[in-house]
């Protein structure tokens, strides 16, 4: 076995790779919009652009699970991503018309969306062939995260804005060189059949899961979408506002950790019943809060709600999915998560929001975080009897 396929530096190798591709993600959410705002963007092409990304996730990320599963070799279908990502990152840096950025950031997020689900994917095989748990891989990410958002918009604001393009070629470039070392975790599986994933997505209780995810994500994407924008219209400043995502990054870390040592003590559903509940409550205290430090405050309840949530359905999505179908079965909840809930949170909750005014939108997210638990908890009853 060769120096970087031994297990420890495998596992440095992942951890590196989700700090890398986190590091990224926080230039895309909350620099890129600052730099397009920089060159002349109305607010309408801003929204326009980021409106891509849920669009073409539907496609990619199904596409790029497909590829993993197929070829079994999903670290090369993720050295393919970043690779693509790069490239597309190359061609916006000169770009300045709002044609050919939003063209290139089609291209850009067609290779960026499907990157967290197959990260996820080989890291929780990775996990299992190393008697190691996934948070205490995953939770890199959101060091990585939190890292960025702190170090990136000290030197942006120093630099100017003109860097960000160049930041994110850095960090694509970064996690295109850990890709290149990461080993094949799904060379010993059995081989890939069409109808056998199809035979288990079709399962009722596959369906009645994603069924659950959509509710329990619209209510996350809700929260995601509008958090800025109802801190704003309560005078928050644009540091405050940037609290506020480093406070939620920063929450997801000690729970990680808790969750590697005593998660697996406890049963899926139920700990998805209580990530839900606190959805609930999360959701209805934003659509009452009145000041910018209480949006900030409420951010913390990141660990309680999406960091259960999440590493919880990971858990049961590979209870319930075969190895060989992993790359598949991650790809459709990335869809699910990624690309259906965010389009139902932007069109339908913009909409509503329109209509109703911000604090409509959050009760209804919190309605469906409700619905949810329900949802989730009637599944492990019905379990329990079976």
């Amino acid at each position: 076995m060769g120096k970087w396929q031994s297990n420890p530096a495998q596992l440095g190798v992942l951890r590196s790779l989700h700090f890398m591709n986190y590091s990224t993600m926080v230039l895309v959410v909350t620099f890129f919009p600052l730099y397009f705002d920089d060159i002349g963007f109305t607010k309408l092409q801003i929204g326009a652009v980021y409106s891509i990304g849920p669009m073409l996730s539907i496609f990619s990320n199904l596409l790029a699970g497909y590829a993993a599963d197929k070829t079994k070799a999903l670290n090369r279908v993720l050295t393919m991503i970043f690779l693509g990502q790069l490239i597309a990152l190359g061609l916006l840096l000169p770009q300045r018309q709002f044609t050919a950025i939003a063209l290139f950031m089609g291209v850009f997020y067609f290779f960026q969306t499907p990157v967290n689900s197959m990260m996820d994917s080989v890291s929780l095989l990775a996990a299992d062939r190393m008697k190691r748990s996934f948070p205490s891989i995953r939770m890199f990410g959101s060091l990585g995260y939190a890292v960025g958002a702190l170090g990136f918009g000290f030197l942006l604001k120093a630099t100017g804005s003109d860097w960000t393009m160049i930041l994110a070629l850095l960090t694509v470039a970064g996690s295109l060189v850990l890709s290149l070392a990461l080993g094949n975790f799904q060379a010993t599986m059995r081989k890939f059949e069409l109808g056998g994933l199809w035979s288990i997505l079709k399962r009722k209780e596959t369906v009645y899961f994603f069924g659950l995810v959509i509710l329990v994500s619209v209510a996350h994407r809700m929260n995601e979408s509008f958090l800025a924008i109802a801190m704003r219209e309560h005078g928050a400043s644009s540091s405050m506002i940037g609290a506020a995502s480093l406070a939620s990054s920063v929450s997801e870390i000690p729970m990680f950790f808790l969750l590697a040592k005593y998660g697996h003590r406890f049963r899926e559903l139920p700990l998805l019943a209580v990530a839900s509940i606190m959805y609930m409550i999360r959701l209805f205290l934003l659509s009452i809060a009145s000041e910018p430090v209480a949006f900030v405050l409420l951010q913390l309840m990141h660990c309680v709600t999406f960091a259960i949530y999440y590493i919880t359905a990971l858990r049961y999505l590979q209870a319930i999915v075969p190895d060989e179908f992993r790359s598949s079965g991650q790809a459709l909840f990335g869809m699910v998560w990624t690309g259906l809930a965010g389009l139902i949170a932007g069109t339908a909750g913009g909409a509503l929001y329109d209509a109703f005014g911000l604090s409509v939108v959050y009760r209804i997210g919190s309605a469906f975080a409700l619905a949810a638990a329900v949802g989730f908890l009637a599944a492990h009853f019905r379990r329990q009897r079976g």
